[in-house]
């Protein structure tokens, strides 16, 4: 049995979905207040806890084989930050593991995470690796680059759909390769299925590097619109963004993560996710829903 921690959250929820359609037995870890109807609908057994709490993570963990987890305090508030959960709180799931036998665990971290990093959610998420590498389990670490179906949706998708003008930081030409969430969950459902690339750190990206102004043309594309596009400088605050976001933005604007991922894809038989296709189902799924509200 699998157990998925993060399953109420969107890359959890499609990582457990996945499992759960290739005929995995999955437990996902959930609190008492989350939204977790529709996964144990599809299959998925329940089993209360929180990665605060170390007892409840023992019984979570109790025969299981395989742990898979994506949780993380990004999307969190209140007691749920970054010392909380994603130092202290994946501890905790790491040493429950251990002690109740788990054979294999699967750790979704971030690319350019380190012990080292200046921002405290990066240099968390590097401590966790370096706990995980030296837990005597069989152990994959994924880190994706930035996904498709967060920031993008948020500074160029709402805007869109919306008819309000999109707001870039800088002039948005600095290029990183992309990953859909629907890739990385195909990653980790291959890692679930061959034990032979156990001990591997799987960096993952997009099939090409694109950048802001890219995925305005990628919507226009898909709407038949003209897009309008404005402007701020670094370090100023993005209209309906909050600012921890408009200074990711901006730091966004100081590099590119070009990475090719051409051999990965092929050893794990992942076929990715380009831009413009991501747009079109993100399009589409945002019309059905629309529809059905």
């Amino acid at each position: 049995m699998i157990l998925v921690v993060g399953a109420t959250g969107q890359l959890g929820g499609l990582i457990a979905q996945t499992l759960l359609d290739e005929g995995f037995h999955v437990r996902v870890l959930v609190r008492e207040r989350s939204a977790y109807d529709a996964i144990v609908s599809a299959g998925a057994e329940p089993v209360t806890g929180d990665l605060k709490e170390p007892p409840s993570l023992l019984a979570a963990c109790a025969g299981i084989d395989t742990v898979v987890t994506t949780a993380n305090s990004s999307a969190r508030g209140g007691s749920d930050t970054v010392d909380s959960v994603d130092r202290l709180g994946n501890r905790n799931l790491i040493e429950a593991a251990v002690d109740a036998g788990v054979r294999r665990f699967v750790f979704v971290s971030n690319l350019g995470a380190s012990p080292d990093s200046p921002i405290a959610f990066m240099a968390a998420k590097g401590e966790t690796e370096q706990l995980l590498r030296s837990s005597g389990m069989f152990w994959t670490i994924v880190q994706p680059n930035l996904f498709m179906d967060k920031l993008p949706v948020m500074v160029v998708g709402v805007p869109a759909l919306t008819g309000q003008a999109v707001t870039l930081v800088g002039e948005g030409r600095r290029v990183h390769s992309l990953v859909a969430m629907r890739d990385v969950a195909q990653y980790v459902l291959a890692v679930v299925k061959r034990p032979e690339q156990e001990g591997q750190l799987l960096v993952i990206g997009g099939p090409e590097p694109v950048s802001w102004r890219d995925v305005v043309t990628a919507f226009e594309l898909e709407l038949g619109l003209r897009i309008p596009v404005q402007t701020v400088p670094p370090g100023q605050p993005v209209p309906g963004l909050p600012d921890l976001l408009s200074g990711f933005l901006a730091l966004l604007e100081t590099y590119d993560s070009r990475l090719d991922a051409t051999e990965l894809n092929t050893r794990y038989g992942v076929v990715p996710t380009t831009l413009q296709a991501w747009v079109h189902r993100f399009v589409q799924e945002s019309a059905d829903a629309f529809e059905k509200a």
